[in-house]
């Protein structure tokens, strides 16, 4: 079983980019999705989180600017992000809690992928 984030790069500030992250494996089913996010010499922090149903929730700083949505039958989360700020500049991590084919459930961290808002 493995979570794996792309999407990530350099773009200026008021630029988009858009993240994506896969699970694959012996998954029955997924609850809960997300991102995360660590800045250099700052705690890792939530960005965004997706339940299988019901609403999204959100970092204030975000609010309005980042987009997370997932696809079920491809077991994939998003994260739109628009109007970027340097502030946005971090390692984004995927984040989700999967139920296994084996009935254990547990959550699952993918492997990063590098945000840089710069002009």
């Amino acid at each position: 079983v493995q979570l794996q984030a792309s999407g990530g790069g350099l773009v200026q500030p008021g630029g988009s980019l858009r993240l994506s992250c896969v699970a694959s494996g012996s998954i029955f089913s997924i609850n809960v999705m997300g991102w995360y996010r660590q800045a250099p010499e700052k705690q890792r922090e939530l960005v965004a989180s997706i339940p299988s149903g019901g609403s999204t929730n959100y970092a204030d700083s975000v609010k309005g600017r980042f987009t997370i949505s997932r696809d079920n039958a491809k077991n994939t989360v998003y994260l739109q992000m628009n109007n970027l700020k340097p502030e946005d500049t971090a390692v984004y991590y995927c984040n989700a809690n999967l139920v296994l084919r084996t009935g254990v459930i547990r959550g699952y961290w993918g492997q990063g992928t590098l945000v840089t808002v710069s002009s």
